[in-house]
Protein backbone atom coordinates (compact mmCIF):
# COMPACT_ATOMS: atom_id res chain seq x y z
CA UNK A 1 0.00 0.00 0.00
CA UNK A 2 2.70 2.12 1.11
CA UNK A 3 4.67 1.73 -2.03
CA UNK A 4 1.67 2.61 -4.56
CA UNK A 5 1.06 5.68 -2.63
CA UNK A 6 4.61 6.09 -2.98
CA UNK A 7 3.98 5.77 -7.36
CA UNK A 8 0.97 7.76 -7.19
CA UNK A 9 2.52 10.72 -5.18
CA UNK A 10 5.86 10.77 -8.34
CA UNK A 11 3.41 11.01 -11.04
CA UNK A 12 2.98 14.66 -10.63
CA UNK A 13 6.21 16.55 -10.85
CA UNK A 14 7.03 19.13 -7.95
CA UNK A 15 7.30 21.76 -9.80
CA UNK A 16 3.89 21.43 -10.77
CA UNK A 17 2.87 20.61 -7.11
CA UNK A 18 3.86 23.21 -6.22
CA UNK A 19 1.98 25.34 -9.21
CA UNK A 20 -1.27 23.75 -8.49
CA UNK A 21 -1.15 24.48 -5.08
CA UNK A 22 -0.17 28.60 -5.40
CA UNK A 23 -3.18 28.03 -8.11
CA UNK A 24 -5.39 26.59 -5.14
CA UNK A 25 -4.63 28.85 -2.88
CA UNK A 26 -5.39 31.97 -5.10
CA UNK A 27 -8.90 30.38 -5.95
CA UNK A 28 -9.41 30.02 -2.10
CA UNK A 29 -8.16 33.86 -1.65
CA UNK A 30 -10.58 34.85 -3.95
CA UNK A 31 -13.50 36.44 -2.13
CA UNK A 32 -10.69 38.46 -0.76
CA UNK A 33 -9.72 39.31 -3.98
CA UNK A 34 -12.28 38.76 -6.37
CA UNK A 35 -12.87 43.03 -6.40
CA UNK A 36 -9.20 43.82 -7.37
CA UNK A 37 -9.58 41.66 -10.48
CA UNK A 38 -13.28 43.45 -11.08
CA UNK A 39 -13.65 45.00 -14.71
CA UNK A 40 -16.27 47.39 -13.06
CA UNK A 41 -14.47 48.72 -9.95
CA UNK A 42 -11.54 50.38 -12.55
CA UNK A 43 -14.40 51.90 -14.53
CA UNK A 44 -16.44 53.20 -10.97
CA UNK A 45 -12.85 54.64 -9.94
CA UNK A 46 -12.38 56.47 -13.56
CA UNK A 47 -15.51 58.11 -13.22
CA UNK A 48 -13.96 59.26 -9.73
CA UNK A 49 -10.80 60.36 -11.83
CA UNK A 50 -9.71 57.76 -9.03
CA UNK A 51 -6.97 54.67 -9.61
CA UNK A 52 -8.41 51.68 -8.31
CA UNK A 53 -6.31 48.63 -7.08
CA UNK A 54 -7.56 46.81 -10.21
CA UNK A 55 -5.57 49.66 -12.49
CA UNK A 56 -2.60 48.66 -10.53
CA UNK A 57 -2.86 45.12 -11.22
CA UNK A 58 -3.88 45.13 -14.98
CA UNK A 59 -1.01 47.65 -15.10
CA UNK A 60 1.73 45.75 -13.47
CA UNK A 61 0.52 42.69 -15.68
CA UNK A 62 1.07 44.32 -19.03
CA UNK A 63 4.53 45.35 -17.66
CA UNK A 64 5.08 41.53 -16.11
CA UNK A 65 4.45 40.11 -19.51
CA UNK A 66 6.93 41.71 -21.11
CA UNK A 67 9.40 39.41 -19.13
CA UNK A 68 7.27 36.44 -18.48
CA UNK A 69 4.23 36.36 -21.07
CA UNK A 70 1.21 34.78 -19.08
CA UNK A 71 3.01 32.84 -16.69
CA UNK A 72 0.39 34.63 -14.01
CA UNK A 73 -2.39 33.22 -15.76
CA UNK A 74 -0.34 29.52 -15.59
CA UNK A 75 0.80 30.12 -12.39
CA UNK A 76 -0.99 32.89 -9.49
CA UNK A 77 -4.66 33.31 -11.09
CA UNK A 78 -7.72 32.48 -9.49
CA UNK A 79 -9.47 31.90 -11.98
CA UNK A 80 -6.64 29.44 -13.25
CA UNK A 81 -6.89 27.51 -10.19
CA UNK A 82 -10.90 27.07 -10.48
CA UNK A 83 -10.75 26.23 -13.92
CA UNK A 84 -7.91 23.71 -13.82
CA UNK A 85 -10.43 22.29 -10.63
CA UNK A 86 -13.31 21.86 -13.09
CA UNK A 87 -10.48 20.16 -15.58
CA UNK A 88 -10.33 17.46 -12.62
CA UNK A 89 -13.44 16.41 -13.71
CA UNK A 90 -14.42 17.45 -17.23
CA UNK A 91 -10.70 17.11 -19.23
CA UNK A 92 -12.46 18.43 -22.54
CA UNK A 93 -10.18 20.28 -24.53
CA UNK A 94 -10.89 23.98 -25.77
CA UNK A 95 -11.32 24.48 -29.22
CA UNK A 96 -9.43 28.03 -29.55
CA UNK A 97 -8.50 29.38 -33.04
CA UNK A 98 -10.73 32.92 -34.27
CA UNK A 99 -12.37 32.40 -31.26
CA UNK A 100 -9.77 33.44 -29.04
CA UNK A 101 -10.19 36.71 -30.40
CA UNK A 102 -13.68 37.39 -28.64
CA UNK A 103 -11.86 38.27 -25.34
CA UNK A 104 -10.73 41.24 -27.77
CA UNK A 105 -13.88 42.19 -28.69
CA UNK A 106 -15.36 42.85 -26.15
CA UNK A 107 -11.50 44.20 -24.82
CA UNK A 108 -11.54 46.97 -26.79
CA UNK A 109 -14.91 48.47 -25.96
CA UNK A 110 -14.02 47.79 -22.17
CA UNK A 111 -10.63 49.91 -22.46
CA UNK A 112 -12.86 52.72 -24.16
CA UNK A 113 -14.45 53.41 -21.27
CA UNK A 114 -11.96 53.34 -18.90
CA UNK A 115 -10.59 55.96 -21.44
CA UNK A 116 -13.57 58.29 -21.86
CA UNK A 117 -14.42 58.02 -17.99
CA UNK A 118 -11.17 59.21 -16.91
CA UNK A 119 -10.62 61.70 -19.57
CA UNK A 120 -14.76 63.38 -18.30
CA UNK A 121 -13.27 63.21 -14.77
CA UNK A 122 -10.32 65.46 -16.05
CA UNK A 123 -7.80 62.91 -15.66
CA UNK A 124 -6.23 60.91 -12.94
CA UNK A 125 -6.78 63.44 -9.60
CA UNK A 126 -6.51 60.74 -6.81
CA UNK A 127 -4.95 56.89 -5.51
CA UNK A 128 -7.95 54.60 -4.46
CA UNK A 129 -6.50 51.35 -4.13
CA UNK A 130 -9.41 49.91 -1.94
CA UNK A 131 -12.29 51.72 -3.52
CA UNK A 132 -15.56 49.37 -3.86
CA UNK A 133 -14.18 46.97 -0.88
CA UNK A 134 -14.54 46.53 2.62
CA UNK A 135 -10.97 47.68 4.52
CA UNK A 136 -9.20 45.69 0.92
CA UNK A 137 -11.56 42.91 1.56
CA UNK A 138 -14.07 41.84 -1.33
CA UNK A 139 -16.31 39.71 0.24
CA UNK A 140 -17.32 40.79 3.56
CA UNK A 141 -21.48 41.15 3.78
CA UNK A 142 -23.93 38.52 2.33
CA UNK A 143 -25.03 41.15 -0.39
CA UNK A 144 -21.61 40.78 -1.88
CA UNK A 145 -22.46 36.85 -2.92
CA UNK A 146 -24.69 38.52 -5.22
CA UNK A 147 -21.39 39.61 -7.19
CA UNK A 148 -19.12 37.03 -6.06
CA UNK A 149 -21.29 34.35 -7.59
CA UNK A 150 -21.95 35.02 -10.97
CA UNK A 151 -18.28 35.66 -11.08
CA UNK A 152 -17.58 31.96 -10.35
CA UNK A 153 -20.45 31.22 -12.98
CA UNK A 154 -19.16 33.34 -15.44
CA UNK A 155 -15.54 31.60 -15.14
CA UNK A 156 -16.54 27.86 -14.24
CA UNK A 157 -19.31 27.45 -16.92
CA UNK A 158 -17.09 28.00 -20.07
CA UNK A 159 -14.80 25.60 -18.39
CA UNK A 160 -17.16 22.87 -18.14
CA UNK A 161 -19.06 23.52 -21.17
CA UNK A 162 -16.44 25.11 -24.10
CA UNK A 163 -13.30 23.05 -22.24
CA UNK A 164 -10.23 23.45 -20.26
CA UNK A 165 -9.27 26.85 -19.42
CA UNK A 166 -12.12 28.77 -22.01
CA UNK A 167 -13.27 31.53 -19.41
CA UNK A 168 -8.94 31.84 -20.36
CA UNK A 169 -9.31 31.84 -23.76
CA UNK A 170 -12.65 33.74 -24.79
CA UNK A 171 -13.72 35.57 -21.88
CA UNK A 172 -10.96 36.95 -19.76
CA UNK A 173 -10.54 41.00 -19.76
CA UNK A 174 -6.85 40.58 -18.67
CA UNK A 175 -5.46 38.57 -21.01
CA UNK A 176 -5.28 41.07 -23.35
CA UNK A 177 -2.63 43.06 -21.22
CA UNK A 178 -0.99 40.41 -20.92
CA UNK A 179 -0.58 39.19 -24.80
CA UNK A 180 -0.16 42.50 -26.03
CA UNK A 181 2.52 42.95 -23.38
CA UNK A 182 4.47 40.27 -24.59
CA UNK A 183 3.92 41.46 -28.18
CA UNK A 184 5.53 44.59 -27.09
CA UNK A 185 8.63 43.03 -25.66
CA UNK A 186 9.04 41.20 -28.87
CA UNK A 187 8.55 44.04 -31.20
CA UNK A 188 11.23 45.77 -28.75
CA UNK A 189 13.60 42.61 -28.80
CA UNK A 190 13.27 42.44 -24.45
CA UNK A 191 14.66 38.84 -23.83
CA UNK A 192 11.69 37.25 -22.12
CA UNK A 193 10.45 33.91 -20.86
CA UNK A 194 9.28 31.39 -23.23
CA UNK A 195 9.88 27.63 -24.36
CA UNK A 196 12.23 25.77 -27.14
CA UNK A 197 12.20 22.51 -28.03
CA UNK A 198 14.82 20.44 -29.50
CA UNK A 199 12.93 18.68 -32.69
CA UNK A 200 15.43 15.87 -33.56
CA UNK A 201 14.51 14.57 -29.96
CA UNK A 202 10.56 14.42 -30.13
CA UNK A 203 9.30 11.01 -30.89
CA UNK A 204 5.50 12.01 -31.63
CA UNK A 205 4.70 10.80 -28.11
CA UNK A 206 1.98 13.53 -27.93
CA UNK A 207 2.09 13.52 -23.90
CA UNK A 208 2.93 17.40 -24.62
CA UNK A 209 -0.43 18.35 -26.24
CA UNK A 210 -2.50 16.43 -23.98
CA UNK A 211 -0.61 17.94 -20.60
CA UNK A 212 -1.41 21.36 -21.84
CA UNK A 213 -3.97 23.12 -20.29
CA UNK A 214 -4.87 25.51 -22.62
CA UNK A 215 -5.41 22.82 -25.23
CA UNK A 216 -2.54 23.92 -27.03
CA UNK A 217 -1.18 21.36 -29.86
CA UNK A 218 2.46 21.18 -28.26
CA UNK A 219 3.22 18.25 -30.75
CA UNK A 220 2.79 20.19 -34.25
CA UNK A 221 4.50 24.03 -32.46
CA UNK A 222 7.44 21.36 -31.75
CA UNK A 223 7.55 20.04 -35.08
CA UNK A 224 7.36 23.48 -37.10
CA UNK A 225 10.09 24.65 -34.31
CA UNK A 226 8.15 27.80 -33.28
CA UNK A 227 6.56 27.65 -29.36
CA UNK A 228 5.32 30.82 -29.23
CA UNK A 229 1.56 31.25 -28.77
CA UNK A 230 -0.05 33.72 -27.56
CA UNK A 231 -2.45 31.43 -25.42
CA UNK A 232 0.55 29.75 -23.85
CA UNK A 233 0.27 30.52 -20.53
CA UNK A 234 4.37 28.98 -19.34
CA UNK A 235 2.43 26.81 -16.64
CA UNK A 236 5.80 24.04 -17.60
CA UNK A 237 3.03 20.93 -17.85
CA UNK A 238 4.33 20.20 -21.54
CA UNK A 239 8.11 20.50 -20.20
CA UNK A 240 7.23 17.90 -17.23
CA UNK A 241 4.88 15.53 -19.31
CA UNK A 242 8.35 15.25 -22.36
CA UNK A 243 9.91 12.10 -21.24
CA UNK A 244 12.61 12.69 -23.86
CA UNK A 245 13.01 16.12 -22.26
CA UNK A 246 12.44 18.10 -26.01
CA UNK A 247 10.67 21.22 -24.41
CA UNK A 248 12.25 22.93 -22.11
CA UNK A 249 12.29 26.65 -20.55
CA UNK A 250 14.70 29.04 -21.93
CA UNK A 251 15.10 33.19 -21.39
CA UNK A 252 16.03 34.96 -24.46
CA UNK A 253 14.79 37.64 -27.22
Amino acid sequence: MTGNMKQFKTRVPRKQRVRRTILLISFMLFPITVFYFSPYLIIMGAAQGAVSFSFLLFSGMFVFSILFGRAFCGWVCPAGGLQECAAAGIDKPARGGKANLIKFILWVPWLAVIVLFFVKAGGIKTLDPFIGTDYGMSVTRPQAYIIYIPVLLLILIPALAAGKRSFCHYICWMAPFMILGRRLGQLVRIPSMGLKAEKDSCVNCGLCSRACPMSLDVQAMVQSQNMFSDECILCGECTDACNKKTISFVFKK
